[in-house]
């Protein structure tokens, strides 16, 4: 099955989906290992890797070792080029809408195109959009030299939601950055679906297994977890997480 038919299917039999970011600036070899691990005896539904930087050279290793341990689909999550590995399930091919500068915008994208069809990966059509989330400037935003979209502005987000459903991307992912303050306010989340039609990605700043089941009531289909399980990591937060979720809506 096609990683994105996957993620579709999870979506309409389970309401939405868990995701777990491992981002390998973060953690080293035996936590990565660990946590994919864990995330393959609890109800995760799928894994990103990226990271805004890459600090190793080993990230095709990174991804074999991960896919050793466990059957769930591996997405990259790239920050830019040289975070594509043959080895992953599919990619988010993103592109920073929330954003002006054209080098996320589209030469990233132009590079990446055909290193990924060599790869044989599938591509996933995102439209990313970074939002203002508090507590300093984040690495995306740092690196990628754009502004987040204000988080009360929700018209500027479902206008650029809009628009990059009418580009034919396939779904939209609001991000409040590695480390934010702040979570994705529930009043954007719940702005942003109601007037778009495609899929949902919310991550950053997900603290608490409650907090990830309000962005899922408010019209999330994939809730994404990441600096919450590098700081307090247990196999039984994940299941608490995946129960909040998976129970955060009604399946269609």
């Amino acid at each position: 099955m096609a990683i994105r038919s996957y993620l579709r299917d999870i979506i309409s039999r389970k309401g939405a989906g868990y995701v777990v970011l491992i981002d390998p600036d973060r953690l080293n070899r035996t936590d990565i290992i660990a946590l994919a691990k864990a995330a393959e005896a609890e109800d995760v539904d799928a894994l990103f890797i990226g990271t805004s930087i890459l600090l190793s050279a080993d990230m095709d290793i990174i991804v074999q070792e991960i896919k050793a341990v466990t059957q769930k689909p591996v997405i990259l999550f790239p920050g830019s080029t040289i975070q594509v590995s043959r080895y992953a399930d599919a990619i988010l091919f993103m592109s920073l809408i929330s954003g002006r500068n054209p080098v996320y915008l589209i030469d990233e994208q132009v590079k990446a195109a055909p290193l990924i069809k060599g790869m044989g990966l599938e591509p996933i059509s995102t439209g990313y959009m970074l939002v203002e989330s508090g507590g300093g400037v984040k690495s995306a935003e740092y690196m990628s030299n754009t502004r987040p979209i204000p988080r009360d502005k929700n018209d500027i987000a479902k206008a650029t939601a809009l628009a990059a459903e009418y580009l034919g991307m396939e779904m939209i992912y609001l991000e409040a950055g590695s480390g934010a303050s702040c979570a994705i306010p529930v009043e954007m989340v719940a702005a942003v679906s109601s007037y778009t039609s495609l899929p949902l990605i919310v991550g950053g700043g997900i603290r608490s297994p409650q907090q990830a089941a309000d962005r899922v009531k408010a019209g999330a289909s994939l809730i994404v977890t990441g600096n919450v399980l590098e700081s307090s990591f247990s196999p039984a937060l994940l299941g608490e997480f995946a129960d909040a979720i998976h129970s955060g809506k009604q399946p269609e």
